[in-house]
């Protein structure tokens, strides 16, 4: 599905689930204002953003990160690092912050227009500069990351990052979807939801992935599958860890399993352009509401969602949703336990439902999988689909 045209009688605020905050944001550049405003950007101070913080622009521009309109003042970081709150009170768990060295921030002044470019030098938009302020690396990475360690990868990134923060409202240009990866597959939350409309769906569970859908993922998605109306698989294509499998080998994966073996008017594929953060619990939150963005309803928390090493209990993405009031959040989860094949019983199953000991089971961590496909042979059927085997053996043979 393409992007959509939107008719007088959508209204994407009332489609399945409203947004985080009662309305989508939008912060585009309309295509009719589109020359001037490039005109006027480029006698602007520029500030060069890394993939992360380009990525962020991109997700805040088209309402993803509903209600934030630009990156995240003192008041609202604050409030996010130590409550996971936004000052208002609604409920959000990360910071989407505009974080520059010190040269950077000494260029521009508050309430000044700054032009925003991304790696490559290209323009993606502007912001209203509100206000500079600094913040402690260390404080935020101990209680949004839980750990202070330069190991995690998101703490590292932390560490990495300019010492002041710059707040305000973006406006946005971009890049043409076209030009972007995997354009027939970036549906925005306005499309997204659109579908979901245009399909009759009431009730959508989101399905959050940077890997591979294996045996495992595609069972707890048919268990979600059972009690809603359709699926959204929504795998990260930003940045992940350097081992993790490529976005485009995971998109022929994602394909070949949905035509094989999903009911084709119950799925909808599209692709999400965030960064991981590797927070673990936290980022559990954050994934639920930016999919409650996207218009679902539900959202499937599994085993060690969004973590990295050792770092968070097994289940801790899932604890965490208790320290919200019922309702607060606007989106359902769905807890899940650590699923498997059971030779035994002869099909997939969780210790919730399988009754025999785990010498029976399947289950192969990620670096087991790489190792196996590093030597040229098959993961087993019980773990991995055949036809998704096979696309990854053919990657790892380009390799």
């Amino acid at each position: 599905m393409k992007g959509t045209t939107l008719t007088s009688d959508f209204n994407p605020e009332t489609t399945v689930i409203p947004p985080h905050g009662g309305k989508l944001v939008d912060r585009r550049v309309p295509p009719q204002e589109r020359e001037a405003f490039l005109r006027s950007a480029r006698a602007l101070p520029r500030v060069r953003l890394n993939g992360l913080q380009a990525s962020d622009v991109e997700m805040i521009a088209i309402g993803a990160f509903s209600p934030l309109v630009g990156f995240m003042g003192q008041a609202d970081y604050r409030a996010v690092v130590e409550h996971m709150h936004l000052a208002g009170g609604l409920p959000w768990s990360m910071p989407v912050t505009l974080a520059v060295d010190q040269e950077t921030a000494r260029r521009v002044r508050d309430g000044q227009e700054i032009a925003l470019e991304d790696e490559e030098g290209r323009l993606l938009g502007t912001m209203a500069l509100q206000e500079r302020y600094a913040y402690d690396k260390e404080e935020q990475a101990r209680k949004v990351y839980g750990t202070t360690e330069e190991a995690h990868a998101g703490v590292a990134n932390v560490y990495a990052q300019g010492p002041v923060m710059l707040g305000g409202p973006i406006r946005y240009v971009g890049v043409p979807r076209e030009e972007l990866p995997f354009p027939e597959y970036r549906l925005e939350p306005v499309d997204t939801r659109r579908a979901f409309q245009e399909r009759g769906w009431k009730t959508v569970v989101g399905f959050q992935t940077r890997n591979p859908v294996h045996r495992a993922h595609e069972y707890i998605q048919k268990c979600a599958m059972e009690v809603v109306d359709g699926l959204l698989l929504h795998p990260l294509v930003g940045a992940t860890k350097g081992d993790d499998i490529p976005a485009e080998v995971r998109m022929r994966c994602y394909q070949v399993l949905l035509e094989r073996y999903y009911p084709q008017d119950r799925v909808l594929l599209s692709v999400n352009p965030a960064f991981m953060r590797y927070a673990g619990p936290r980022e559990a939150i954050f994934h639920a509401l930016v999919r409650k963005n996207y218009g679902c309803s539900h959202f499937i928390v599994g085993r060690d969602h969004a973590g990295v090493g050792n770092y968070y209990g097994t289940y801790a993405a899932q604890h965490i949703f208790r320290e919200f009031q019922p309702g607060e959040l606007g989106i359902q989860p769905l807890f899940f336990e650590n699923s498997f094949f059971c030779r035994a019983c002869g099909s997939m199953g969780t210790a919730k439902t399988c009754p025999h000991d785990s010498a029976n089971h399947v289950f192969l961590s990620g670096t087991q999988v790489r190792n196996i496909l590093s030597k040229g042979e098959m993961p087993p059927v019980e773990f991995s689909r055949p036809e998704v085997a096979a696309v990854l053996m053919e990657a790892y043979r380009q390799r």
